[in-house]
This record gives structure tokens, sequence and C-alpha cells, in this order.
């Protein structure tokens, strides 16, 4: 029956995941089972106003639920694009939706056996840029835009993001290096200092595997103060999603390469490739820091009773303060 044969069809996909790139446009709604077509796809662009995608229409939401709720509002390309993360890239139209699918398809091989397709560029490998000074500041505390980086060190500052509005505290993109296509997966310390959650790991996670799966190279630009700590995101298990980051990290066989741009602290930087992970190249900014955690938190654990027995814990703290900061 046809409603059998829907099955097969997301088989298929299965069968043909990391070995075919696989695209599914929502230039139109999608409910019921064949959501399931995009969910398996590797790239999912949506065109805003457009494409929508949900298991149950509102009708069905409606009668089930009593939930009174348009297709836009349900599943539309705002909702998956920066809440759910089911999307990709949210589009304005349909010729922008067939662009940017012609530009994601451009990094790929045709399959799995082939190497990414490498194009002639004008950008010199033995490029310098004095920017890269400015752009990041000397203290760890300061925000900036890891994109400002990107566009600095990649071909002709050309980049494509994949998920670029949902869990924007990392940052999981297409790019160049001498003409080959790369995939960088970097922290964004203009949000939330650029912390990991259980969203980001999610999106790192599935980034790493498609890469792997294509033979794409992988470079990590680490500024990360850790994973975010807390009852809120203990109860949605972040434990469970920084596992699935890390699983990714350490079972791919792509050449990776680390680069610490300023901070890496604790699990944050094993799960950007750090040293244990086998990264074939791993380089550091001249003032980059690797500690199990910041400054301040290591002093809160450490010498907290020597700060409340202090006649002055103010500067006992400060002092402590600076002599973890300076072996960091």
């Amino acid at each position: 029956s046809l409603f059998a044969g829907s099955g097969f069809l997301f088989r298929e996909e299965v069968e043909m995941s990391g070995v075919i790139p696989m695209v599914a446009a929502m230039m139109g709604p999608c409910a019921a089972g064949t959501a399931y077509i995009p969910a398996l796809a590797d790239f999912v662009p949506m065109v805003s106003g457009q494409g929508a995608m949900a298991l149950a229409g509102p009708h069905l939401v409606k009668a089930v639920t009593g939930e009174d709720i348009s297709m836009e509002d349900l599943g539309g390309a705002k909702v998956h694009c920066r809440k759910s993360g089911v999307g990709d890239l949210e589009v304005k139209d349909d010729a922008e939706c067939i662009a940017a699918i012609k530009t994601y398809l451009s990094f790929f091989p045709a399959n799995c056996e082939q190497k990414p397709p490498v194009i002639e560029t004008d950008d010199l490998d033995d490029r310098m840029s004095e920017k890269l000074m400015e752009i990041v500041p000397d203290s760890s505390r300061q925000p900036y835009d890891m994109y400002d980086v990107i566009g600095e060190i990649v071909d002709d500052g050309e980049w494509f993001d994949l998920k670029p509005k949902f869990a924007k505290t990392l940052i999981t993109c297409f790019a160049r290096f001498g003409g080959q296509p790369v995939g960088i997966v970097a922290n964004q310390p203009k949000q939330l200092a650029g912390i990991l959650d259980n969203d980001s790991a999610d999106k790192a996670a599935r980034f790493i595997n498609l890469c792997d799966a294509f033979n794409i190279p992988l470079v990590f630009l680490q500024d990360v103060p850790g994973f975010m700590v807390g009852s809120k995101v203990e109860h949605t298990g972040i434990i469970r999603h920084g596992a699935k980051m890390l699983y990714a990290v350490s079972r791919a066989t792509v050449p990776k390469i680390t680069v610490i741009v300023r901070k890496a602290y604790g699990a944050g930087y094993y799960v950007m490739c750090g040293k244990a992970y086998e990264p074939d190249l791993s380089v550091a900014w001249p003032g980059a820091e690797i500690s199990v955690m910041g400054a301040e938190g290591a002093v809160e654990i450490i010498g907290r009773s020597a700060i409340e027995a202090s006649d002055d814990p103010e500067a006992a703290r400060e002092a402590m303060l600076n002599a973890v900061q300076e072996q960091i």
C-alpha cells in the first residue's frame, strides 16, 4: 500500500545516509510521517513563510489536543531554524533556496568514496592578517565575534553557515583553505561567552558526523568557558547531549586541526578536539589559556575556606585570582 511504501522511503534514506549527500528543501508544507524525510536528510533549507513541517497538521492537532494553531506557528521556518534545530537555513524565497542548495553541494563529493572538490583560488596560502590581532581582545572576559576571525582566515572571506540561528553559542560552517573544503566548528564568544549547552552539542555532533562521512577535514576554533552548569541543563540531559559531541569528535577519522584562539576550559576543551582526540595539528594564539576551569571558579572551589578565614577576604581572593591566572 501507499502507506507502507512511505516506510520503505525512510529506510532507503537511512541506507543512503553518509553515502550520497541528501537535501530536503522545504518550499511548502510537509505534514505527518513525510516530515521524517527532511529529518533524515543532511541539509534542510526552509523558505520563510512558505516551508513548514510537523508530525500532525493544524486540523489534526486541534482534533487530538484541542490546540488551535497555524501551520506557520506549529512548524514554520522560524520554529525549525531557530527553536527546534530541524531546519538548517532560513531563506526568503525559492530562488534563494535553490542558490543555497547549489552552494552547499559545492563543498561535497558526489559520494562518500570520493574526495571533496578542490577549486582554484587567488587567496594566497601565505597571506598574513594584522586584523586578527585587533579582533581577538587580550582580556578573556571581553566578547568578540568569531565570524570576524573566520572571515579573516578562510579563502576570500567566504563561508556557508549551517543552523546559524539555532544554538548560536557554537558556529558550524563550511569554508575553504587553499581551495580545499573544510568544516569549521567554532565557539562564539559573542553569545553567552561561547558556552556549550544541549543544543550546541547536538548541532556540533551532527555537523562533525556529516563532515566525517564525506571526507571533509575539520577545523576547530576554541574559545570555550566549558559546558553550561545548573539544574536546568542537568534536568534536560546535558551529560547525554555532551556525550554525543564527545563521541562524534572521537570517532571522526578525517584530518582534524585545533586552534585555541583564546580560552579552553574544562570539558569544553575536550569536546572541541583537545589533545586526547588526536588532532593532526594543534596550535594556539600567543595568549591562549588551557585549564580545567577559569581562575574565578578555581579560587571559589580551592581557596574558599582560606578566603573566609582571612582578615581581608577581598584582598585574599584577588591575590589567589592573580596567582591562578598566572599559572593558566
